[in-house]
């Protein structure tokens, strides 16, 4: 009767195909669930943790009559939908319809770089006379949160740090005060081959601009995308911009229908694939690079977070 059942983030596309709570309680339900207590622990035990029962949450006189009905309590598939004892939708269809917000322009263009970045803003430089330097890279781990604390030695090409089988370059882009600042990383574990970058807006919890590549000079040019329409997530393949999903709304939400965002975001994760990646859920793994409060390393727009420690570290080693 205390336990509740929540959602963090998810996919656009889980949205739109699989759903949002309904996903989650089917799912406690395929887990071993009892239906009752799995939808249960969706309404009446949250509307009671919140103290909203005597409005939401059981089907009871006086409270809001959003209700959905079901043919199959075991396999929860969604026939209508009542809010307010209106009849909202049926067999998947809008019956209604949903007040579009007007975002006041102050939540717009919020990609603020201060400049057009170029490749040397995505460079490491060494001491000229290096053949190689050991480098602290940031390791993803599949379907998981953490982060390991890896090192390799990466090779040196005229005073500039290149990277070299599974490592990336990784570049953390100030873009609230339009600082120009970049902070420069590596990165392992995606599998990107060939020529490619990805830039992303969303960068939980800061927000500042993350890219991810193997080609500095596309690493700028996904940046600037992403300046030019106000945030998102931009993945360039040899030289050339292969998908692109618009976040207007601080960089972070789209005012675009749900199934047009979910189409586009299924380019990107196709995009990610074709450049070699075979994570499950990589774009979740890339905006999840900033999260400095999760062990074991990080960046920042201070620099490479050891969260073990919490304290700033150097990418390269001292004694290079």
């Amino acid at each position: 009767r205390n336990f509740i059942l929540c959602t963090d983030d998810c996919h656009s596309g889980t949205l739109v195909n699989d759903g949002h709570m309904n996903r989650v309680v089917r799912h406690a339900i395929d887990c071993g669930c009892d239906p009752l207590i799995a939808i249960q622990m969706a309404t009446i035990n949250t509307a009671c943790h919140f103290g909203m029962e005597r409005e939401l949450g059981s089907i009871t006189p006086g409270r809001r009559a959003d209700f959905i009905v079901t043919s199959s309590i075991n396999d929860l598939p969604i026939d209508v939908v009542f809010a307010r004892g209106e009849r909202v939708a049926e067999n998947g269809k809008l019956l209604t319809k949903c007040p579009h917000y007007e975002w006041p322009q102050t939540v717009r263009k919020t990609v603020n770089l201060g400049k057009k970045l170029e490749l040397k803003d995505f460079v490491i430089s060494v001491p000229t006379g290096l053949s190689s330097v050991k480098a602290k890279v940031i390791g993803v781990i599949e379907n998981q949160a953490p982060t390991k604390a890896l090192e390799f030695d990466l090779p040196v090409k005229q005073g500039k740090v290149q990277v070299e089988g599974d490592v990336c370059y990784l570049s953390l882009v100030e873009r609230h005060r339009g600082t120009g600042a970049v902070v420069n990383g590596f990165v392992s574990g995606f599998g990107y081959t060939g020529s490619m970058a990805i830039a992303s807006s969303v960068a939980h919890d800061s927000h500042h601009m993350i890219v991810v590549g193997t080609n500095q000079e596309m690493m700028a040019c996904a940046a600037n995308r992403l300046g030019e329409v106000g945030g998102g997530v931009s993945l360039w393949k040899d030289g050339s911009e292969v998908a692109l999903v618009e976040l207007p709304i601080a960089g972070l939400m789209s005012d675009s229908k749900a199934s047009d965002v979910a189409v586009k975001a299924q380019a990107i994760v196709s995009a990610m694939i074709d450049c070699g990646c075979t994570l499950n859920n990589a774009y979740m793994q890339h905006t999840l690079l900033a999260l400095v409060v999760i062990p074991e390393l990080r960046i920042s727009d201070l620099g490479l977070v050891d969260v073990n420690r919490f304290e700033l570290t150097e990418v390269l080693e001292p004694n290079f």
